[in-house]
C-alpha cells in the first residue's frame, strides 16, 4: 500500500470514528435528559446511580484498563511475529480466561451486593427501602460487567485489525437500549428504574453482539479453549 493510500484509508477511518462518536454523544445527551425528566432527583434515582456506579467502575479495572494496556500490543505482536493463526488462538485463549473471570466476579458481585453497597454507600443503611432497592440494582446490573468487558476485547481485535467504526458505534447502541427502556420498558415493572437497569444489561450486550459479525468473518472465533 502506498504512502498517498494509507494516509487516505486512516483519514476516512478517522472520519468514520468521528461520525460515531458523535452520534453516541448525542445519544448520551438525550439519554441523560431523558433519565433526569422520567425519574427526576428522587432517592431511587440515587440507588440507580450508586448501583450502576458497581460494575461501572470494575469495567474501568477489568476491560478498558486491561485490554489497552495489555491485550492490544501482545495481540499486534503475535500477529506481526507469530501469524494470523496464532493470534487466533491467542484471542480464544484470553476470551476463555476473561469469561471465567469475570463469571466469577459477577456471580461473588451478585452474592455479596449488599456489602459492597454498606461499603460505598453506608448512609443507605439508615433508609432501608433505599439500601434494599440499590442491592437489587446492583444484582440486576452486574452481568454488564461481563458483557461490556467481552465487547472491549472484541474491539481489542478490531482495533488490532485497522476496523475502528463498528467499535466507535457500539457505544451508541448501549445509549439506545437505556433510551428505549426508559420510553416503552419502564411501563411494565412496578418499580421503572428496573427497566433501566436491564436497559444497561441489554446495552452490554448489544455492543458484544454487533462485533461479532466481522470478527466471524475474519475468523477470530470468540470460542473457549484450553489450548
Amino acid at each position: 500500500m502506498s504512502s498517498k493510500e494509507e494516509k487516505r484509508k486512516i483519514t476516512r477511518a478517522a472520519g468514520h470514528i468521528s461520525i460515531a462518536v458523535m452520534i453516541s454523544r448525542v445519544l448520551g445527551y438525550i439519554r441523560d435528559m431523558l433519565l433526569a425528566g422520567v425519574f427526576g432527583a428522587t432517592g431511587s434515582t440515587d440507588a440507580f446511580y450508586i448501583a450502576y456506579r458497581v460494575p461501572n467502575l470494575m469495567r474501568n479495572l477489568f476491560a478498558e484498563g486491561s485490554i489497552s494496556a495489555a491485550f492490544i500490543p501482545v495481540l499486534t505482536s503475535y500477529m506481526s511475529n507469530e501469524g494470523v493463526k496464532e493470534a487466533r488462538i491467542l484471542v480464544r485463549v484470553v476470551f476463555t480466561f476473561m469469561c471465567i473471570l469475570l463469571l466469577l466476579i459477577c456471580t461473588l458481585g451478585i452474592i455479596f451486593a449488599p456489602y459492597i453497597i454498606y461499603v460505598i454507600a453506608p448512609g443507605f443503611v439508615d433508609e432501608p427501602q433505599k439500601f434494599e432497592l440499590t442491592v437489587l440494582l446492583t444484582r440486576i446490573m452486574f452481568p454488564f460487567l461481563f458483557f461490556i468487558s467481552i465487547a472491549s476485547l472484541m474491539m481489542g481485535v478490531h482495533n488490532v485489525l485497522g476496523s475502528f467504526f463498528i467499535p466507535a458505534v457500539a457505544s451508541a447502541l448501549f445509549n439506545l437500549s437505556i433510551i428505549f427502556s426508559v420510553l416503552f420498558l419502564r411501563h411494565f415493572f412496578n418499580i421503572p428504574l428496573i427497566a433501566v437497569a436491564l436497559g444497561v444489561v441489554l446495552g452490554g450486550l448489544a455492543q458484544l453482539l454487533i462485533q461479532l459479525p466481522l470478527l466471524l468473518k475474519n475468523r477470530f472465533y470468540p470460542i473457549p479453549t484450553l489450548k
